[in-house]
């Protein structure tokens, strides 16, 4: 006996609609006798005729009646699963990061998780640390990678209130570049960071620059204010100036471009954490969460 399939019962429903093998053949694609084969494959499984032919067409028989709405919801049901098995598992993560956690970390991560989860689609929108949180809060971004300075805010405690864990808490260094004095130095003591040239970017609010010193920027040599890490890193490569970095951002940086770090009680702490909002999370937030720590650590 012949097996069912279901190239087959979708002829059989194109030829009941239409009425005939000729109008079913042409809406499928097919030629005219493959339309009939497959109608007789049908019947030789059924065991008995489905369609009456006459001189105009056809037309179900009891037997082909009685088949035709369950052919009709296999046929549905199987362009369900179809559409599922081609869907993105879950579908993609909405990530965001500040901007040196986006030039560092965040390829890394994005690395391991498209050799791991090629099918895994992951955005990234790059913003401020408080654009970034109020984007998870007003919810369009699942994670997002921020930046706090002491006194750390507690962003558990607002409303609505944040998932936050923390990737790793680090000491900022000076970036000089290759012909600097302080390119010979492994360290520094903050009073001999007065007097240097810097660059900086201007924050979201306008009000501090970021790239000093803190403590010294309302009295520093502030020459160069710049938007992008690039320019204010290519100002710190050409000896024009020097800047604030991350230790995360060390790898990045220009040719000949030194870190030199604060000794003191002056040092400054910045850290890195993960925000979300609370609830339940989906497995492939999980996944780019795990991977983000597994780069930090790195």
């Amino acid at each position: 006996m012949s097996e069912l399939n279901p190239s087959g019962l979708r002829v059989l429903l194109a030829v009941a609609e239409r009425g005939s093998f000729t109008a079913a053949a042409r809406a499928l694609g097919y030629t005219q006798s493959a339309v009939s084969r497959q109608v007789a494959a049908l019947e030789s499984a059924a065991g008995q005729l489905l369609f009456e032919r006459h001189r105009g067409g056809v037309r179900l028989t009891a037997a082909g009646s009685r088949l035709l709405p369950r052919a009709r919801h296999i046929v549905d049901e199987l362009g369900a699963a179809l559409a599922d098995a081609r869907a993105t598992p879950s579908g993609r993560v909405r990530l965001g990061a500040f901007p040196i956690a986006a030039a560092s970390l965040v390829p890394d991560a994005l690395v391991q998780l498209r050799a791991e989860r090629p099918e895994l689609i992951i955005t990234l929108r790059e913003a401020t640390t408080p654009a970034l949180v109020r984007s998870i809060r007003a919810g369009t971004l699942d994670l997002a990678v921020v930046a706090q300075s002491p006194p750390y805010r507690p962003l558990e405690t607002e409303s609505p209130a944040l998932d936050v864990s923390t990737l790793v808490e680090r000491d900022l260094v000076i970036a000089v570049g290759p012909g600097h004095p302080l390119a010979r130095r492994r360290a520094v003591e903050v009073g001999e960071l007065t007097g240097q040239v810097w660059v900086a970017s201007a924050s979201e609010g306008g009000d501090s620059l970021m790239g000093v010193w803190p403590g010294l920027a309302e009295r520093a040599d502030v020459r160069y204010v710049v938007r992008d890490w690039l320019a204010k890193l290519r100002l710190v490569a050409a000896g024009l100036a020097i800047t604030t970095v991350a230790p995360s951002l060390a790898s990045q940086l220009p040719a000949g471009v030194q870190v030199v770090s604060v000794r003191g009680e002056s040092r400054e702490h910045r850290r890195l954490s993960l925000i979300r909002l609370p609830g339940p999370r989906a497995p492939e937030v999980t996944e780019v969460a795990d991977a983000l720590r597994f780069a930090c650590s790195r």
